[in-house]
C-alpha cells in the first residue's frame, strides 16, 4: 500500500514538473492550462459573459411634451470643469430634463475639447451646442486704464476680498452681465436656466418652470438671495442713481425697488437674487435684450466698474430685474431644492413631500439672518 502510494506521488510529481516546463516553454499551452482559464470555463470569462438581451431594456426617456418654451440650459464652463459639469447635468437630467428634454448650450472663451463634447453629449438625450465667446465679449477692454485697475486689484488682495485680484473673474462678471444673451446660440431663445458645475438638485421637478414663467408673465426666477460684499461694489449704487436721473423713463411702474432699498432708492441694501455662491437663475432673455437694461449695462460699462472695482453679475442682474420689471414678474422658486456650496435652499412643508426631496429641511438658507428673502416677501405685504 505504501509502495503504491509512492508510485502515485512520483507520477503526480512528474506530471506537475512537465506542466511547469511546458507552461514556460510553450506560451499557448500556458494560456490554455492556466488556473484562470480553467476557472473561467466553469463560470464564464468576463470577456465572453453574455449581455442582458435588449428585450429587457426600456427607454428611460418619455415622449416629448406637447408644448415647450423656447428655452435652454446655459452653462459657462471650461474644459477643466468636465466632471463638475457632468455631475450637474446628471442631477438635472434625473430630476427634471428626462421628462422635458430641453437643450443645453455651453459657452467658453476657448474651444471645447473632443473629450468635453463626448461626455456632455453622452449624458443627455437632449441636443447640446457648444459656443465660442467672441474675444471682445470676454477680455478686458483696451480702453480700461490698466494701471488704475491693477491698483484696485492689489488693494482688494490686501483686504482679502474674494476674487479681488482676479482678472478672469472680472471678465466672467462682465460677460454674464452684458454679453451672454447676445451669443449666436441664444438668438432664437426666450428663456434660459443658468447651470453651474457641482450643483445639486434635491427634489423632483415635475412641472416646466419655463412654461410657468412664460404663461404667468414672469421674467426672473431665483432660489437664493443674499447680501453682496460691499467692498466689491463701492460705487455701483451711485452709478445706478446717476443712470436713473439721466434715464428716468427706463424705470417700470410697480417695480421691485423695495427689494433693493428701504428708503426709496437713496441707499442700496446690497441685496441680490444670486451670487458667486448660488448662480441659480431662470430668466427671460428679453429682459436683458430690452432697451432699459441695454442702456443700463452700457452706462455701467463706460464707468469701468467691472475692472476698477469688482462689480458682479449678481448685483447687476438683480438691480436690472428689480428696476426694469414689475415686482409681480419676479418669482421665488420655493419648491426647487438647490445647493451650490456652501448655501442651499430646501423646500419646506408640503413642497418637500411633493417633490420627494432629500435635503434637510433644517439646512435652509432662507432662515439665515443674511438671507434677503424677507425683503422680497415684504414687497407683497
Amino acid at each position: 500500500m505504501i509502495t503504491s502510494m509512492r508510485y502515485v506521488l512520483l507520477v503526480l510529481g512528474i506530471i506537475i514538473s512537465l506542466h511547469y516546463i511546458l507552461s514556460f516553454s510553450h506560451e499557448e499551452y500556458g494560456r490554455a492550462t492556466s488556473l484562470t482559464r480553467i476557472a473561467d470555463s466553469f463560470r464564464g470569462s468576463s470577456s465572453e459573459r453574455p449581455a442582458v438581451p435588449e428585450v429587457y431594456y426600456r427607454n428611460s426617456t418619455v415622449a416629448p411634451p406637447e408644448r415647450k418654451a423656447r428655452a435652454a440650459f446655459v452653462i459657462l464652463a471650461r474644459n477643466g470643469d468636465l466632471q463638475g459639469v457632468l455631475s450637474s447635468m446628471k442631477q438635472m437630467e434625473d430630476r427634471f430634463n428626462k421628462k422635458f428634454q430641453y437643450p443645453y448650450v455651453f459657452l467658453n472663451e476657448v474651444a471645447f475639447t473632443d473629450e468635453f463634447k463626448k461626455y456632455t453629449t453622452e449624458i443627455t438625450g437632449s441636443p447640446v451646442s457648444y459656443g465660442l465667446i467672441p474675444r471682445e465679449h470676454w477680455y478686458q477692454p483696451k480702453w480700461i486704464n490698466e494701471d488704475k485697475a491693477a491698483i484696485s486689484r492689489e488693494n482688494m488682495v490686501q483686504n482679502q476680498v474674494i476674487y479681488g485680484g482676479s482678472v478672469p473673474y472680472r471678465n466672467m462678471c462682465r460677460f454674464n452681465s452684458g454679453f451672454f444673451y447676445r451669443h449666436e446660440l441664444l438668438k432664437d431663445l426666450d428663456y434660459y436656466w443658468r447651470v453651474e458645475p457641482n450643483i445639486r438638485f434635491y427634489c423632483d421637478i415635475d412641472y416646466d418652470p419655463f412654461l410657468y414663467m412664460q404663461d404667468n408673465d414672469k421674467v426672473y426666477g431665483f432660489t437664493l438671495s443674499l447680501y453682496e460684499y460691499e467692498a466689491t461694489i463701492p460705487t455701483l449704487w451711485n452709478t445706478t442713481k446717476n443712470f436713473i436721473k439721466e434715464h428716468p423713463e427706463t424705470l417700470v411702474k410697480d417695480n421691485g425697488m423695495a427689494f433693493l432699498s428701504q428708503d426709496g432708492g437713496e441707499t442700496y441694501n446690497k441685496c441680490h437674487f444670486l451670487s458667486v455662491w448660488s448662480n441659480f437663475e431662470i430668466a427671460s432673455l428679453e429682459l436683458w435684450r430690452g432697451e432699459a437694461y441695454s442702456k443700463y449695462f452700457e452706462y455701467l460699462e463706460k464707468a469701468g466698474g467691472f475692472y476698477y472695482e469688482r462689480w458682479g453679475d449678481a448685483p447687476v442682474h438683480s438691480i436690472g430685474a428689480a428696476l426694469f420689471a414689475r415686482k409681480e414678474q419676479l418669482h421665488f422658486f420655493s419648491d426647487i431644492g438647490y445647493r451650490h456650496e456652501p448655501f442651499q435652499h430646501c423646500p419646506q412643508g408640503e413642497a418637500h413631500a411633493k417633490g420627494k426631496c432629500w435635503c434637510d429641511i433644517n439646512d435652509n438658507f432662507d432662515q439665515e439672518w443674511y438671507s434677503c428673502l424677507k425683503q422680497y416677501d415684504a414687497m407683497f405685504k
